[in-house]
């Protein structure tokens, strides 16, 4: 079928290629590498190096506090689309890392008998390569050896394949793959072997004085009589061609940002060692999310009845938590009726009128009027007088055994209704400060004294 060629103004238009990258984004796997508890400073840069393997699609600056838990990675793993989990811890008997999927499992746990950092592996090699666009695209996932038939191996193959997102080869390109993840499942010792990778590719069959031309390196022209013998003193090819697989040397369908590396010709593809390298044994795999029933565990071997008797323990348990989040809401949702309805009864006791709000208005507006309900919902209580002189009475007949005076209680009467007098006057006076001056008042009070200067 003719494939149907863009038109101009979609090969021009940039948001064309930028939503089809997002998209691809959306779609990736994306991670989080941390490390929990006391590890080292070794084993929390083995976590950094984990991490740049798994550039781009993981946070490269997170940091995991110690009041952190998993609950708080689970919130926002949703949000950022993160799809597995990765931690690296270390007890007594050396490090581990622990492969999870979120939301709710599986889990994975290796042990890592050996390993060895990232900068010891490059300084090692005799011609590091390193450069700035190495980690701009993910890396392509080789896995070599893992036995066929067996449950847990099956489920990790799964889960290491899951890790990195799949590759078109239809719509791959060539200058994309620039790294290279290898795991090798040895069957002698059950270890799977980690080891990180970037692709070189170096064009065959030409001669080593091209070569240096070809990358820009100045050749040394002071032992020679002439340029051409630059090209025909120096044999055929190249002495490191010779170290080269037959299997290794490839014709690129596509074209490549390399030197010499030219479409339909023949190159020769190496791999140089990126680290970290890593010796990993799986050692128990567990159903939940770092939690929850062991499928496979290694060392330790349950009957049937002892699997039934945990599981039933664990359902316990789920069902004891699940009660107490129940009760747990039903009391939340009580005392917030109950909060409501106090904040109506002390609106009603002021007499005023319930506002009709909702949302964000409604939760402010009613948490205010609580405040000022509950600090001031005395003062607007009527014939306060007579009760407080009455309650005195009350006391003295109860006390004493006879009735009181007429003018025992008088004076504690008048004195309670003026300090009270003076209170509503400040709180008018206040008020009518903050609203400004209300001029029909005045002028009825001006027209009464003046009436009444001229009666005087």
């Amino acid at each position: 079928m003719v494939r149907k060629r863009k038109g101009k103004s979609v090969r021009k238009n940039k948001q064309v290629g930028a939503q089809e990258n997002e998209d691809e984004v959306s779609k990736a796997p994306h991670s989080f590498v941390v490390h929990r508890g006391k590890t080292g400073k070794y084993v929390q840069e083995l976590c950094k190096d984990f991490r740049k393997v798994m550039e781009p699609y993981t946070a490269s600056s997170v940091k995991m506090r110690p009041s952190n838990v998993i609950k708080d990675f689970v919130q926002i793993a949703g949000v950022l689309k993160v799809s597995h989990f990765i931690i690296f811890t270390k007890t007594s008997l050396g490090p581990y890392m622990k492969l999870a999927r979120f939301p709710r499992g599986p889990t994975l746990t290796f042990k890592i008998k050996e390993y060895t950092l990232g900068r010891d592996v490059r300084s090692s090699l005799k011609r590091q390569i390193t450069y700035e666009k190495q980690y701009i695209h993910h890396p392509l996932l080789v896995l070599n050896n893992f036995p066929s038939g067996e449950k847990e191996y099956d489920l990790c193959t799964s889960m290491f394949q899951n890790m990195f997102p799949s590759i078109n080869v239809n719509k791959v390109k060539l200058n994309d793959l620039r790294r290279c993840v290898l795991l090798n499942y040895d069957k002698d010792t059950g270890l799977i072997e980690f080891r990180h990778y970037t692709i070189k590719v170096v064009p065959v069959g030409v001669n080593r004085g091209v070569k240096k031309i070809i990358n820009s390196k100045i050749p040394n022209l002071s032992k020679l009589e002439d340029v051409a013998d630059m090209i025909t003193g120096g044999g055929g090819v190249s002495d490191s061609e010779f170290e080269d697989d037959e299997n290794s040397k490839v014709v690129l369908p596509q074209e490549m940002s390399v030197r010499g590396a030219m479409p339909a010709h023949q190159s020769s593809v190496r791999l140089v060692e990126l680290g970290p390298r890593m010796s990993m044994e799986l050692i128990k795999i567990e159903d939940g999310l770092l939690d929850g029933e062991v499928m496979y565990h290694k060392f330790i071997q349950k009957s049937e009845a002892e699997v039934a008797e945990m599981r039933k323990v664990r359902e316990k348990r789920k069902r004891e938590k699940e009660a107490r989040r129940r009760e747990q809401d039903k009391n939340v949702r009580r005392k917030e009726e109950d909060k409501r309805r106090n904040k109506e009864k002390s609106l009603l006791g002021m007499g005023k009128e319930v506002p009709q709000f909702t949302g964000r208005e409604k939760r402010a507006i009613e948490e205010w009027q609580g405040e000022t309900a509950a600090g001031g919902g005395g003062d607007s209580g009527g014939g306060g007088d007579e009760d407080y002189s009455d309650d005195d009475a009350e006391w003295y007949r109860r006390e004493v055994g006879e009735e009181p005076e007429q003018e025992l209680f008088a004076n504690s009467a008048r004195s309670s209704s003026r300090g009270r007098g003076d209170t509503k006057m400040m709180k008018r006076f206040s008020k009518s400060r903050g609203q400004g001056f209300d001029r029909s008042k005045s002028g009825d009070r001006g027209d009464s004294r003046g009436r009444g200067g001229r009666r005087g």
